[in-house]
């Protein structure tokens, strides 16, 4: 069993106001002005968010192996292409959705799962933005469903709804009462796509340790579980932030591994999965965004 520990809970920060201003401003402005002040503005926010910049340093210091200045440097990348992810968010409220373009080179497979019969289960995590996609990918053949955390600021959810949900996405809040795990399960019957954040265990006891960037760290079954369940498949998803204006997908299948039980099958998947991440990770490490400790 699994300790508990404190997690970041990943809310937009700032006020109603705050964020309605920032609509605003990119509606006439270039996000990218937004990015030459947010330059600025980072190094307060590691001043007094310490909690989440001590977890990132950590993270590229002893996962990475880092020098304690180029851990330093790293972290102050890592956050400022935190808060670049968060502007491109509001640049897309506000209309520039236009300005952003989206790679993804993993088209065809995407296209497959379209076209498959059964639902399909995409594995995401908390690196890059996966949200993004669903501002940009403009599909209407299979509605998407993605898990949310469910207590974020009320503008954003105004703005995030009204966005995606004219892309097919729908979102499912993550509740205490569990009502989402009948949603998704509801989607996947009925041949959709779910994306599933698959790096945070949520305080649930139902996970698989993992060997993981020099360390071991608690991975959660559930998508697995669902997938072995419905018998859907499963592709690892990932959506980084590769320059100012553009963005890439990454997927890769999971495999179902032999095994003579549905448990050995999850935690086989749920291990692949956790190599997956570890591969991404590697190749982008500045994009990783659990900013509180990860590792047991």
């Amino acid at each position: 069993m699994v300790k508990k520990k404190k997690e970041w809970e990943g809310v937009t920060g700032g006020y109603t106001l705050g964020q309605k201003a920032l609509k605003i401003t990119f509606s006439l402005v270039d996000v990218r002005v937004g990015y030459a002040l947010l330059a600025f503005v980072i190094p307060f926010y590691m001043l007094f968010a310490r909690k989440g910049y001590l977890a990132i340093c950590r993270y590229f210091r002893k996962h990475h192996g880092y020098s304690p200045l180029k851990s330093f440097l790293k972290t102050y990348r890592n956050h400022y292409l935190f808060g670049q992810m968060l502007l491109d968010r509001f640049a897309v409220y506000a209309g520039q959705c236009d300005a952003f373009r989206l790679d993804n080179p993993d088209n065809a497979l995407f296209l497959r799962m379209l076209d498959d019969p059964r639902g399909c289960i995409l594995a995401g995590a908390h690196i890059g933005n996966p949200e993004f996609c669903g501002y940009l990918l403009k599909q209407q053949r299979k509605r998407i469903n993605s898990l949310i955390f469910g207590g974020e600021a009320k503008e954003v959810q105004k703005n995030r709804t009204e966005t995606l949900g004219s892309n097919n996405v729908r979102l499912i809040p993550v509740t205490e009462d569990l009502s989402h795990v009948f949603l998704v399960s509801d989607a996947l019957a009925n041949g959709e796509m779910v994306i599933m954040p698959c790096d945070r265990t949520f305080g649930s006891a139902k996970s698989v340790t993992c060997d993981f960037l020099n360390g071991q760290a608690a991975f959660p079954i559930g998508a697995f579980a669902l997938a072995v369940q419905f018998r859907a498949p499963v592709l690892a998803f990932f959506v980084l932030k590769i320059s100012a204006l553009r963005y890439r997908i990454h997927l890769v299948p999971i495999p179902v591994p032999d095994g003579p039980s549905k448990r050995e099958q999850i935690e086989g998947m749920t291990r692949c999965f956790a190599r997956e991440l570890e591969r991404i990770v590697k190749r982008y490490p500045e994009q990783w965004f659990n900013f509180y400790p990860f590792w047991d």
